[in-house]
């Protein structure tokens, strides 16, 4: 089964604040099994605007992305971090 991925593209406008929600949305990415393949490191942007924060994670299958996203847990976090940054979550499928 392919896995499914998370592409969140973050500008973060509250740095203390969005270490809240941080620390809200840890227990869905540890109930749905996320790992972090990058977590904000150096970028380039080649192509468009971009955003000065890009964040891939990893789950066992874009089910479990979908879950994960739409759970109670991470949607009291999401609440948080709308109020603290801008950004767009994409939800894919891997090959």
């Amino acid at each position: 089964m392919p896995k499914g991925y998370w592409i969140a593209r973050v500008d973060v406008r509250d740095t203390e604040g969005y270490k809240d929600y941080v620390a809200a949305a840890k227990p869905a990415f540890e109930r749905f099994g996320a790992k972090f393949l990058a977590r904000g490191g150096q970028h380039e942007k080649a192509e468009g605007p971009g955003r000065a924060r890009n964040v891939i994670i990893e789950f066992e299958s874009l089910a479990a992305a979908h879950d994960c996203y739409h759970s109670p847990e991470y949607q009291r976090a999401a609440a948080i971090r709308h109020k603290v940054a801008d950004g767009e979550i994409v939800l894919v499928e891997g090959a």
